[in-house]
């Protein structure tokens, strides 16, 4: 097939709808979509799921047998040239007789970072990066990220009033938002492998922090909270919907033992001791989940936490649904509490990514200056 940069986003873009055909269903690995053309016609594709231990150019090369010697590949990731859970994708696609390889990105793992294309290369094939490269980097920035420093991905959420008021002055915050807005969240939970909250905010709302999409996903929502001195009830929504998600608590050493033999008899899993100064520290919780391949956590806490993730650095990504709706008063919560940045200059600098409608509600994407935007 001859180079032509319509064909070639055409067809990426086919290979970008596979790919997330994925979610949920690859991760720690990324979502890869693969499609094989002949003679203009899609003679091959495939999509990858870790389960099946397949990458998504081995089930585009085994859908098109024969057909794919002399076609070209669009894939959305470099193809990898090493030992893995699979056999190394290139060997695969100079035996199989593929004439050009157009990839949307090169592989930021090190095992990988552009030796996949150089193998290709190296062995007369004609290879093409560039064509639909920030949806396919914004498609797998947690992979991304937890590929090259072992952390998860970190969004923040949070649904508030246009005046930046999280909850009333009790706590209570359902529900500020409507419920496209919830519906979305839900959809933010299927593609996350976690979501995070503090006690507080368990002890205010009772939350179920459950994937209720009905969607398929590999592995159950890890359901994390920090409660540093283990007051999380028995009797709560949380540990009381065990078939719903696993819970696992981070608290500190000074916790309360017999309520962990409590909560450990509910199938709660208690980790103490992540913390200094007699709290919780999220950074480590969230070296802990790494270490775990989490590679993406969703954060939906209150102004507590929310100012700690932000002040720490750990944050990547802030979501905001905004209701068209008004508080006021000095009691209601904010999106971000404890003391606060202070000064302007010293404010957490972020650079704004997307609007959108939801319903009635406005949707807010920004990340956090330093991290890379994969949307530019």
């Amino acid at each position: 097939m001859p180079p032509s940069s319509d064909i070639d986003e055409r067809f990426m873009l086919w290979a970008l709808d596979l790919a997330k055909r994925g979610r949920a269903l690859a991760s720690p690995n990324p979502m890869v979509g693969a499609v094989l053309v002949r003679n203009g016609q899609v003679v091959g594709e495939g999509f990858h799921r870790y389960a099946e231990k397949k990458h998504a150019e081995t089930c585009a090369l085994e859908q098109a047998g024969a057909a794919a010697r002399g076609s070209t590949l669009f894939v959305t990731l470099e193809p990898c040239s090493h030992q893995g859970r699979t056999l190394p994708c290139t060997g695969q696609l100079i035996e199989a007789g593929v004439s050009r390889v157009v990839a949307a990105m090169t592989d930021p793992n090190p095992l990988v970072a552009g030796n996949g294309l150089r193998s290709l290369r190296t062995a007369g094939v004609a290879v093409e990066t560039g064509a639909r490269e920030s949806e396919a980097s914004k498609l797998n920035e947690a992979y991304c990220k937890f590929i090259q420093t072992r952390l998860p991905f970190v969004t923040l959420k949070a649904g508030m009033t246009l005046d930046g008021k999280i909850a009333q002055a009790d706590g209570r915050s359902q529900w500020i938002t409507q419920e496209a807005s919830r519906q979305r969240v839900q959809q933010l939970r299927f593609e996350s492998d976690a979501v995070l909250t503090g006690i507080g905010t368990v002890l205010a709302d009772n939350p179920r922090l459950t994937d209720r999409t009905g969607l398929t996903r590999r592995r159950r929502l890890l359901r994390v909270v920090l409660d540093t001195w283990l007051r999380l009830s028995p009797d709560s929504t949380l540990v009381r919907s065990p078939d719903e998600g696993d819970v696992v608590v981070f608290c500190s050493e000074q916790r309360n033992t017999a309520r962990q033999r409590q909560l450990e008899a509910c199938g709660v899993e208690v980790v103490p001791g992540a913390g200094t100064e007699g709290k919780v520290d999220l950074a480590a919780v969230l070296v802990e989940l790494g270490q775990r391949d989490i590679t993406s956590v969703v954060i939906e806490a209150g102004p507590t936490l929310n100012f700690e993730a932000l002040r720490s650095g750990c944050v990547d990504r802030v979501l905001c649904f905004v209701a068209p709706t008004i508080l006021g008063g000095q009691s209601p919560l904010p999106l971000a509490g404890g003391e606060g940045f202070i000064r302007l200059d010293r404010s957490l600098p972020l650079r704004f990514a997307s609007v959108e409608h939801v319903g009635d509600d406005l949707l807010i994407e920004a990340y956090v200056v330093g991290t890379k935007d994969a949307s530019n």
